[in-house]
């Protein structure tokens, strides 16, 4: 290990007493719909907003992102990158096979460094994505050694093959769902390690990860009431965009393979242009709806819990979800795709003293901010920038530490841009990486040749570019990328797109819009 990687190694290590403990929360495919996102960057909010007071009520304690951004609108590329705090070019996962350890880097991850602080850590649900992709799980993260307890796929008697499912509650008390039996075992857990953290002897940082509302749709019944068939309604823009390039589709066919889908005798599904029938779309938002609600009260009884036990005042508490959730809009449904409704996260961090009375910012933010934040608001030393080929760098940060707008929302020295990227394979042309970044009006995208075995784009070689302006078009229902009017400032995204994440923002470059 060379004298660079040794003295980073070393950031991460120590005891850690006097620090705040951590609950990390995770939720898979949740999209940014909740009752604390309101305001001008949800400009035509779909019907109805998502029920999730305790969400809500940690949003009033808590820095909330109104414009944080996944890296990749994927499970486990964008887990990979999140728990490392290095984008996907860097960890060289772009799928769900990969695992960055083995063909990027032997990365330390966010509760790896701090047990190698000190701290107990101890994983629960989906936090990783569990299989090849993460090691099955990266057992080195956790004080234990063992991989974390996945609870998703308990409570087997509800499993069948529908989309949709609403359990009514004399199944449930025979057969606990597994996302409420994750709930119990985290209560469970806060439990033990309470008397530790409070005497000062060890700190603690608990992961507790959520699984709904990823697909199938199955969840309680009684969810249903807070979503009434004649308040949910269609997207507003359930068409591809205009002059949208084929690269950029994502064919969402795995959908038509549930039961109660294949009983609608629909054709074509997934494909460009194909839409459910209005009623269907109502139908599955509802259910999409209903499950978020009931992970909202799961984590409500989390919370509570750090409450009783007089761990609150000491506890930091971040939530995100991995990538946004498409239910109609664009065309589209499921993720896996560059459009802002498969980018854009629920995403906030509490941080007693600091973040008490709530603090929200529309500072573009990214799930690669989230590593740094953590570790300074806890006490550790805070990690250095990734070099630019930091691949031997075990710890170090390819984001920023969001304290100082938990100081100052309006940090004028805050970056000004947020990068994603996805990529789509085009039979007969090859594959291509759509890369992305989002300014504070315009999202410019484009999609060059990739090769993967050299982990590179070809810029040369396109499949297409988008160019989406939020100050008329909010909800991306026209590409301007080849509009004569848009040229001067697509030139000027060109620019800063091909310059990439280290070399505009908060380096002293200012961004078009």
């Amino acid at each position: 290990m060379g004298l660079t990687a040794l003295v980073l190694f070393l950031v991460c290590l120590g005891t850690a007493s006097g620090n705040k403990n951590v609950l990390f929360l995770v939720v898979d495919d949740l999209r940014p719909q909740l009752g604390c996102y309101e305001g001008p960057h949800f400009p035509s909010p779909t019907h109805p907003k998502m029920h999730t007071p305790n969400l809500d009520a940690l949003a009033k304690r808590s820095l909330l992102l109104t414009r944080g951004y996944c890296q990749y609108a994927l499970c486990g590329p964008s887990r990979a990158s999140v728990l490392t705090g290095r984008r996907p070019d860097s960890t060289h996962v772009y799928d769900l096979h990969h695992y960055w350890r083995e063909v990027g880097g032997n990365f330390t991850t966010i509760p790896q460094c701090f047990k190698e602080h000190g701290y107990n850590t101890i994983g629960m649900g989906k936090i990783f994505h569990p299989g090849a992709s993460s090691g099955d799980k990266d057992p080195i993260s956790w004080s234990d050694g063992k991989p974390n307890i996945e609870f998703a796929r308990y409570g087997k008697p509800y499993h069948d093959n529908n989309l949709v499912d609403a359990i009514p509650e004399s199944k449930i008390h025979q057969n606990p769902l597994g996302e409420t039996m994750l709930a119990n075992h985290a209560i469970d857990t806060l439990k033990k390690v309470s008397n530790k953290a409070k005497s000062g002897q060890q700190n603690f940082f608990v992961a507790v990860g959520f699984h709904k509302p990823h697909t199938p749709w199955h969840f309680p019944a009684k969810y249903l009431s807070y979503y009434p068939t004649h308040s949910v309604k269609p997207p507003s823009n359930m068409y591809p965009p205009k002059n949208m390039p084929l690269v950029a589709w994502h064919q969402f066919d795995n959908l038509g393979n549930h039961d109660d889908v294949k009983a609608l005798h629909l054709h074509s599904v997934g494909k460009v242009g194909f839409s459910f029938p209005n009623d269907t779309v109502v139908k599955l938002r509802q259910a999409y709806y209903s499950c978020a609600s009931w992970i909202d009260d799961e984590i409500g009884r989390i919370l509570k819990t750090l409450e009783d036990e007089g761990l609150a005042d000491d506890t930091i508490v971040s939530f995100w979800g991995d990538h946004g959730w498409a239910l109609g809009e664009n065309g589209e449904w499921e993720k896996q795709t560059n459009f802002e409704i498969g980018t854009h996260v629920p995403f906030m961090v509490r941080v007693p003293g600091l973040t008490d009375h709530g603090i929200k910012t529309d500072k573009l933010t990214e799930l690669v901010d989230l590593f740094p934040t953590l570790v300074e608001a806890a006490g550790l030393p805070k990690l250095n920038r990734c070099p630019a080929n930091g691949h031997s760098v075990r710890v170090c940060a390819e984001g920023d530490s969001m304290v100082p707008l938990m100081k100052n929302p309006n940090d004028g020295n805050w970056k000004q841009a947020a990068f994603s990227q996805y990529s789509h394979h085009v039979d007969g042309h090859g594959s291509f990486m759509g890369y992305t970044v989002r300014t504070d009006r315009y999202r410019y995208t484009e999609w060059p040749q990739y090769d993967f075995n050299r982990h590179q784009p070809d810029w040369d070689k396109e499949q297409g570019a988008e160019l989406y302006d939020h100050q008329t078009d909010p909800w991306e229902t026209e590409n301007k990328a080849n509009d004569p009017a848009y040229h001067g400032v697509r030139q000027k995204l060109r620019g800063e797109l091909r310059a990439g994440w280290r070399n505009i923002g908060n380096h002293g470059e200012t961004l078009i819009g």
